[in-house]
């Protein structure tokens, strides 16, 4: 989706900012379109989840820093972070009733703004409730920008990744307080959910859950974890404990940035930098 507005060609540079705003925290990527460079990677983490109001806040204390204020940017992308979105195969897709397809699945309110990613290429539509207010901020701020949903991105990057021969694979992206379970079947999306967790115990219950539910084997299917996770932390160790066939999961980065990989988080930004 992209919010316009007139704007003079002159006033804008080669960068781009990609935004992923989250009520856990917010990441920035800046880079040079022209010398496929990235000068920027910032990360601000909530030590309790915000509300949409503070969230709000926290982003118009981060274009207030000197580092950043009075930039300008050839084009701007913000991904909606949260659990309010639904995949929906382009046979069933009615742009007419879009709150039908969330409301079995999450909470919305009647004054929710609802609006929808299409996957070209991947013949379905993702459903799903924006930060509105953030929305409006960028608009204001910046006239023109994009915006898409995190999981949009997520699964978009990962369809195109995988290959027709693999066999079905689970892949489990960690946040802080979420994480999300994506399971793919010869690039075709099987399964997409997000759930909330508190405790190791918390996620594995989940991941098995989904596991049984689904009659796979977690002994053999192959899952990779992918963000905020490594070989060392508590998540990956008790995760392995019942799925033998578990790595972390390789970077997926834009083709246009190969050449700056080697110094970026590659698991920790695979949305972010798959945005721009």
């Amino acid at each position: 989706m992209t919010l316009k507005k007139s704007s003079n060609i002159l006033d804008k540079s080669f960068k781009e900012l990609s935004i992923q705003v989250s009520l856990s925290g917010l990441s920035f990527c800046i880079a040079d379109s022209a010398l496929n460079e990235i000068e920027t990677i910032d990360t601000v983490s909530f030590d309790k989840k915000a509300n949409a109001e503070s969230l709000l806040a926290h982003l118009e204390n981060w274009f207030d820093k000197d580092s950043i204020k009075g930039s300008s940017f050839n084009k701007i992308i913000a991904v909606h972070e949260n659990e309010l979105s639904s995949f929906v195969p382009k046979s069933l897709f009615n742009e007419s009733n879009l709150s039908d397809y969330l409301k079995y699945n999450v909470k919305i309110l009647e004054n929710d703004y609802i609006n929808y990613d299409e996957l070209k290429e991947h013949d379905m539509y993702n459903v799903y409730v924006p930060f509105t207010n953030v929305n409006n901020y960028l608009f204001e701020k910046f006239g023109d920008f994009e915006y898409k949903h995190f999981s949009t991105v997520l699964v978009e990057t990962l369809i195109n990744n995988a290959k027709k021969s693999d066999p079905k694979t689970i892949y489990v992206h960690i946040d802080s307080m979420h994480f999300e379970i994506i399971v793919l079947d010869q690039k075709k999306l099987v399964l997409y959910n997000t759930f909330q967790y508190l405790q190791k115990e918390d996620f594995i219950y989940y991941l098995l859950f989904t596991i049984e539910q689904l009659h796979l084997n977690p002994e053999e299917t192959p899952t990779f974890l992918l963000g905020n996770v490594s070989e060392e932390s508590e998540l990956y160790k008790i995760a392995y404990r019942y799925i033998k066939n578990l790595k972390i999961g390789e970077a997926y980065y834009p083709p246009k940035l190969n050449n700056v990989i080697e110094k970026l988080n590659a698991p920790k930004t695979l949305v972010l930098l798959n945005s721009l």
